[in-house]
């Protein structure tokens, strides 16, 4: 039985995948497997060719080394970008003018403002819309509260996002057999750019599965001031402001010791929201929501979807034409959010010097 509920009789989406590293490997590729009413995996492009071949193969799918070979096979339905972020912009561009059906880009879709605004006017002038991998946007528990929580929006004066994880590769060992893991080049991590580099880092490959979250609960960021940002040890970062006339608080840190935790909480004067999140990679269903009122409590989930799969769910759905494309121009401001909190943040340092937390 499908898990998209009630798809049309038409046949399974075949998808293209760009990028065969770990995200892929250890997160798209399980996923696509439960969904397989859905769809299917029909090639798998990595510049290398060994990875590739390889992770084609475990999906029962073809491999190339060229992106070009996946834009212009016509049996391609929907294609999902997980390459290193400077290709991704140039990638979805290349898939809308290919006129595939819908497109999964990783975080963050773009790097610049600019980049973002040259994708929007490509999506509406190709019709092909375009979904960002920011999987807590879609998890069903999330959506739940969403639809129950009334005023917090206006009311809400306090948000706090906190993220403890162990590395990366844990979680990846744990999902799969990974094939060529990419080593990470050896850094000067004792300067103030280092810090930079890491802090923003973290904003645009970690926060950012959160700031879409975040930014409904601020009717403008145009007022954003990033008071604090540092560096959080062994790894991580400490990042506060304000927007919109609310506080702001942005924490995570990587550690060795399994102790994983991921919540978002949005606090007003009458009415709190607690959610807590299963980690990246992890695939045990939905987060779990709370509404804290005064007069009592009210949560959602867990449910069984994960919001990895609920946004592959959202694509077919969209893809098949069931449900109407996500507005583009929230996807922009999703990233133009993200891209000032990493430039004030980067700001901050360089003023104040190399800071850790």
């Amino acid at each position: 039985m499908s898990m998209s509920g009630d798809r049309d009789t038409a046949a399974r989406l075949r998808v293209g995948v760009l990028g065969a590293g770990p995200v892929t490997q250890a997160i798209h590729l399980p996923t696509l497997a439960r969904l397989s009413d859905d769809f299917e995996v029909g090639v798998v492009m990595d510049v290398d060719a060994a990875t590739a071949e390889t992770v084609a193969r475990r999906a029962g799918a073809a491999f190339t080394t060229r992106a070009e070979d996946v834009f212009s096979d016509p049996a391609v339905d929907v294609v999902v970008i997980c390459s290193p972020s400077q290709f991704h912009a140039g990638q979805v561009i290349a898939a809308c003018r290919a006129g595939v059906k819908a497109i999964l880009c990783e975080k963050p879709f773009a790097m610049t403002a600019a980049e973002a605004s040259e994708i929007a006017e490509v999506s509406e002038e190709t019709g092909v819309p375009i979904i960002v991998g920011a999987m807590h946007v879609f998890d069903p528990a999330w959506l739940a509260a969403q639809a129950e929580w009334g005023a917090l929006i206006e009311t809400s004066h306090t948000i706090r996002s906190s993220v403890v994880i162990p590395p990366n590769a844990q979680f990846e060992d744990l999902a799969t057999d990974i094939v060529s893991r990419p080593s990470s080049p050896p850094s000067d991590d004792t300067g103030v750019e280092a810090v930079v580099r890491a802090v923003t880092g973290g904003i645009m490959g970690l926060a950012i599965h959160d700031l879409p979250l975040i930014r409904q609960f601020l009717p403008s960021f145009a007022d954003l001031e990033v008071l604090r940002a540092e560096l959080a040890s062994p790894w991580g970062y400490v990042v506060s402001g304000t927007a919109s006339g609310k506080v702001v608080h942005l924490q995570a840190v990587t550690t060795n010791t399994w102790a994983p935790e991921w919540t978002l909480e949005v606090i007003g004067d009458d009415l709190s929201l607690h959610v807590t999140f299963t980690p990246s990679y992890v695939q045990g269903g939905s987060a779990v929501a709370t509404l804290h009122s005064t007069t009592g409590s009210r949560t959602f989930g867990p449910f069984a979807l994960s919001g990895y799969e609920a946004e592959w769910v959202a694509l077919a759905r969209i893809a098949r034409g069931q449900d109407a494309p996500l507005p583009t121009v929230d996807l922009i401001d999703d990233l133009r959010f993200a891209i000032a909190l990493a430039d004030q943040s980067s700001s901050r340092i360089r003023t104040n010097g190399k800071s850790v937390a």
